[in-house]
C-alpha cells in the first residue's frame, strides 16, 4: 500500500467493518492513494509547531488503552526531522502511566486540535522515554527555558504515519492569546464611544 496510515489503521477487522456498513469501496481507495504520509511535511510541521496541547494514547500489557492530555507552551512538541517528534515530559502526578506503558509496547496514536480553525492532525508512532545525564545532549533539545515546570523525561516519537481527519464535528473554541486582540479592540471602541458621549454631555 502507498497509504502508509491506512496500511497500520485499516486491519482485516477494520475492512470487515467497512464491507458490512458500505464503505470499503471509498476506503480502498484511500489504501491505494499516494499520499506520502509517513514522511512530515511543511504543512504538519507548521501545525504541530502551533499547538499547545495535544493527546496521547499509548497500551498497557493487559491491552487497555490509556490516553492522557499533555500541555505546555506553544511549540513544546517539537518536530526534530520529517520523521521524528520530541516533547518534555513535565512532573505531573508521579503515577507514570504512559512511561511504564511504552517500555512495554512503544505504540503510541496522539490527535492534535485546531479548535479554532476546525483542523485535527493524527499521528502513529514509536515512543521512547528517555532520563539522566546520560541523555543531556538529547533533552536538551525539548527545553524551554521559559517554562519553570519540571522536566522529568523527554519522550521522542518515530513518526510511522499521520493522516489530516475530517473536521467535522469540531465545536470552534478559541484560547485567551487569540480572544484578546478582538477584546482590545471592542474595548477602544468603547472608549472611544464614552468620549464622544462626555463631549455631547458637556455641549
Amino acid at each position: 500500500m502507498s497509504n502508509a496510515y491506512a496500511a497500520l489503521a485499516f486491519t482485516d477487522a477494520v475492512r470487515s467493518a467497512q464491507d458490512r456498513l458500505g464503505s470499503r469501496a471509498a476506503n480502498q481507495r484511500l489504501e491505494q492513494a499516494d499520499l506520502g504520509n509517513d514522511v512530515l511535511g511543511v504543512e504538519e510541521a507548521e501545525f504541530i509547531a502551533a499547538r499547545d496541547s495535544f493527546y496521547m494514547a499509548s497500551v498497557n500489557a493487559d491491552g487497555w488503552p490509556y490516553l492522557q492530555h499533555r500541555g505546555g507552551p506553544v511549540g513544546f512538541l517539537r518536530v526534530l526531522d520529517e520523521r521524528t517528534l520530541g516533547f518534555a515530559d513535565f512532573r505531573g502526578n508521579r503515577q507514570y502511566i504512559s512511561i511504564g506503558n511504552i517500555a512495554a509496547n512503544d505504540r503510541v496514536a496522539l490527535i492534535l486540535v485546531d479548535y479554532a480553525a476546525g483542523a485535527r492532525l493524527k499521528i502513529l508512532g514509536r515512543a521512547q522515554a528517555v532520563s539522566g545525564k546520560q541523555h543531556a545532549t538529547e533533552l536538551a533539545k525539548l527545553r524551554l527555558p521559559d517554562y519553570r515546570a519540571q522536566i522529568e523525561h523527554g519522550i521522542f516519537i518515530q513518526v510511522e504515519a499521520f493522516d489530516w481527519n475530517c473536521p467535522q464535528h469540531i465545536v470552534p473554541r478559541y484560547t485567551v492569546e487569540q480572544v484578546q486582540p478582538m477584546v482590545e479592540g471592542l474595548q477602544a471602541r468603547v472608549r472611544e464611544l464614552e468620549a464622544q458621549l462626555a463631549e455631547l454631555q458637556a455641549v
